[in-house]
């Protein structure tokens, strides 16, 4: 309830004021009209008056406003101080004059000048000292005629400072009218602020949503991805917190292909875990799009490989290094650089501290390096090299002449040869241990040997058989470590084997068969729970999940007339790369 100047009654005036519904006449305690007042109703208002009185008034000096009151009207004029209308005789003479005058008195009342604020603020602390005895009488009529103190909501009742405000009453009302609208004005701001400001933790809801982020980061990490999903769908604040990778870090690594190796190693961290997990869910169901990045004329046995944004795939006594487009579904067909060297094709080849090392037809080995031109070929060995590998400065080939060699990458030693090893079979297949004391043989399986053995790097003595129950011509054409201790094979016995060497040399710790009973020419793996393998007919590529036995998915490539063994496939978090006989093929799990 807004109280008036106490000295308000003195000014006899018929005036009444025009906040709220409609200008109503002031009624006493029993119910008569009280003695009209200039700002409010009759004289003397006491205690809850007084005292929200004083809160208006230091409002007021803290917005520190200066306004000039209006002229007020002639004896039995009305204004409405809030909404600033002067009354109808005497607020057009005093329009002009209320900024200099401050308020005029209508005939027969005491004229009262508005003046700045905080004159009329010591006014009314004045006049309260001398209206305590009246307080009692004016309660009853301030009780029953709150409605017209009441400010409308909506409505701007700050005035413009130099406008005439018709009586003095008005101009108390002006400053309540102020306070009101200040307060109206920073509340808007307040909500503007907050709706460009990102989703905050909601103020009220569950009492889950109150605990602490490091509690609440401990109880959702047991939910599982579905649950996930659904709490995302509760609020933005929820959905940005489900969002942090520390919650599907867990359930990225028990998924397939998701970046994440069986130790934890994240291999893309740049990519959210989030984004991933969903990727992974189309490896898990089989949903992918097919298309064909590159075709050539003739019949070809390519190999490929995969660095960053480029591919390197062999094309007859060449290499070509294509670019990807930013979706990686797609290849500039302009190719980024051209590496020749070898008289006959390209049997294999591999990227190694920004070299391209190649084995060829011709029993040569190829040294390029990828952003210059320089090129070295020397001959290595006696027929075609089928294998090659790179690790740590060295290298390591085999061929079909029964024969694998060490060699050096420096450029000084270039062509020296460290260790020939004689395997007593045709090599089709070799690996470099990651710790670079040995590497492994595959070969054709036509002796009475295991066509799996170990080789010590720096000395080139055998160290171990792997297996004893090879078939004859069960040879190994792809072998791979996955660790310095556990390695991958396949081959012409159609089973894929995985070998732990902390567990057994004789026997494998686990093996997947090929339903058809194709020839298996490559492999590749997630270093997780994802292994991939190339078929001999139809361009099958097989998806596998290494938790169980049975294949997870089959994509034949090609159709019956022009039935293609998948010579080498490699693949990312999102996209399947297989090179066949006549076309590179390419599998998008992203937008299946």
């Amino acid at each position: 309830m807004v109280s008036p100047p106490p000295g308000a009654a003195a000014a006899a005036a018929p005036a009444r004021l025009c906040v709220g519904p409609g200008p109503r006449p002031l009624m006493g305690s029993q119910g008569h009209p009280g003695p009209p007042g200039n700002c409010g109703p009759g004289e003397g208002e006491g205690g809850e008056a007084r005292k929200l009185q004083e809160g208006r008034v230091a409002r007021g000096k803290r917005r520190k406003g200066k306004g000039k009151g209006k002229a007020g009207a002639g004896q039995g004029g009305r204004g409405s101080g809030a909404e600033g209308n002067p009354g109808p005789q005497k607020a057009k003479e005093a329009a002009g004059l209320g900024a200099e005058a401050g308020a005029s008195a209508g005939p027969g009342e005491e004229g009262e000048g508005c003046g700045s604020v905080e004159e009329r603020e010591r006014r009314i602390v004045r006049r309260d000292a001398g209206s305590a005895g009246a307080g009692k009488e004016a309660r009853g009529r301030g009780d029953g005629k709150k409605e017209e103190w009441r400010v409308r909501p909506g409505r701007r009742e700050d005035a413009r400072p130099g406008r005439a405000q018709g009586r003095g009453a008005q101009a108390w009302g002006c400053i309540a009218g102020a306070g009101a609208a200040g307060e109206a004005m920073a509340a808007a701001t307040e909500e503007e602020a907050a709706a460009r400001e990102p989703a905050g933790r909601p103020a009220a809801g569950p009492a889950l949503l109150r605990l602490p982020e490091e509690l609440l980061l401990l109880i959702c990490s047991y939910l599982d991805m579905r649950a996930l999903g659904r709490l995302a769908q509760v609020c933005r604040w929820l959905r940005r917190f489900t969002s942090c990778d520390l919650l599907w870090r867990r359930i990225a690594r028990a998924s397939l292909n998701s970046g994440f190796t069986r130790l934890g190693t994240d291999l893309m961290a740049n990519v959210p875990v989030k984004e991933r997990v969903k990727v992974s869910q189309n490896w898990r169901l089989g949903r992918c799009r097919e298309g064909i990045l590159l075709k050539w004329r003739c019949s070809q046995m390519p190999w490929m490989q995969l660095e960053g944004d480029s591919l390197y795939i062999s094309q007859a006594n060449f290499i070509l290094a294509y670019q990807f487009r930013p979706d990686g579904a797609s290849l500039n067909r302009r190719p980024l650089g051209v590496f020749a060297g070898h008289d006959e094709d390209v049997c294999h080849f591999v990227l190694a501290n920004s070299h391209i090392i190649s084995a060829g037809g011709d029993g040569k080995i190829g040294v390029h390096k990828i952003h210059s031109t320089f090129t070295v070929k020397y001959s290595a060995h006696e027929q075609e090299v089928n294998c090659v590998d790179c690790r740590g400065g060295i290298i390591v080939s085999g061929s079909r002449d029964r024969t694998a060699k060490v060699w050096p990458l420096a450029s000084g030693r270039l062509g020296q040869c460290l260790h020939t090893i004689q395997t007593e079979d045709r090599v089709w297949s070799i690996a470099i241990s990651p710790l670079l004391s040995s590497f492994v043989t595959g070969t054709a399986c036509c002796g009475h040997f295991s066509p799996l053995r170990i080789w010590d790097l720096n000395s080139g003595q055998l160290m171990m058989h792997l297996g004893s129950d090879f078939p004859p011509g069960a040879g190994v054409l792809d072998v791979m470590y996955e660790s310095p201790s556990t390695l991958l094979s396949c081959g012409y016995d159609t089973y894929v084997r995985y070998w732990d060497l902390r567990a057994s040399v004789r026997k494998c710790v686990m093996e997947w068969e090929e339903p058809h009973d194709s020839t298996l020419y490559c492999l590749q793996t997630d270093g997780n729970h994802l292994l991939a393998t190339g078929s001999s007919y139809y361009g099958v590529v097989r998806l596998w999940d290494r938790r169980q036995r049975a294949c997870l998915h089959a994509f034949p490539l090609t159709s019956t007339p022009l039935s293609s063994p998948v010579y080498c496939l490699r693949f990312t978090t999102k996209h399947l790369y297989a090179a066949l006989s006549y076309n590179l093929h390419v599998l998008d799990f992203q937008n299946p």
